[in-house]
């Protein structure tokens, strides 16, 4: 029984909805047929001889020679825009010619090599060894500058950590920041170095 009533609704519902369709718009209106004057369209008869006719060739009567036969010079105003003379050359476009790009030579003067650091604020030696963190911990404020310096060289670090906890050392470093400075083996812990603050 509930299904017949829906139904019927929805059968409804499609009725009032058509109804209520306005009809279809458009922007062309339809127009009435109308008849082709025969004053706008000029006739155009096509010779069919082996020689043709002067106006054909765009060339005037006027332009005839006294006995009609030989031709003079054609008419402009009956030339098509594309009208290519007897004796005209056909040119193929060019290429472009190769440019090469060059720098400018100058004298560059010479400049002295060299490095400095600044001085630092202090220096402190001790024990450093490493942990896995990625860091550098010294008990220093955070992105104080320092230079860490071993037997196997130096490294410029910034302090991203606080430590180490134990006080017989002064600097834990990054695993391979410890070997690179330390000229030691791999199973070595730790290393003396000396800190440079800046």
């Amino acid at each position: 029984m509930r299904r017949r009533s829906v139904v019927a609704a929805a059968a409804l519902i499609a009725v009032v909805a058509l109804a209520g369709l306005p009809a279809p718009a458009g922007s062309r209106t339809t127009s009435a047929q109308r008849a082709v004057e025969p004053a706008s369209l000029t006739a155009l008869t096509i010779p069919a001889i082996d020689a043709p006719a002067p106006e054909a060739l765009g060339v005037s009567d006027a332009a005839l020679g006294a006995s009609g036969a030989d031709l003079a010079v054609p008419d402009a105003a009956l030339r098509s825009d594309g009208f290519l003379a007897p004796d005209a050359t056909l040119a193929e476009p060019g290429s472009a010619p190769v440019i090469r790009a060059t720098r400018p030579k100058v004298d560059q003067p010479a400049s002295p090599m060299g490095s400095a650091w600044k001085a630092p604020k202090y220096t402190i030696s001790g024990y450093a060894t490493f942990y896995d963190n990625g860091t550098t911990a010294m008990r220093l404020p955070r992105g104080t500058v320092v230079r860490i310096c071993g037997e196997g060289g130096c490294i410029e670090r910034t302090v991203t950590d606080y430590g180490p906890v134990k006080e017989s050392r002064i600097v834990d470093l990054y695993r391979p920041d410890f070997f690179r400075i330390c000229g030691c083996d791999w199973f070595a812990g730790t290393t003396w170095v000396t800190v440079s603050v800046y």
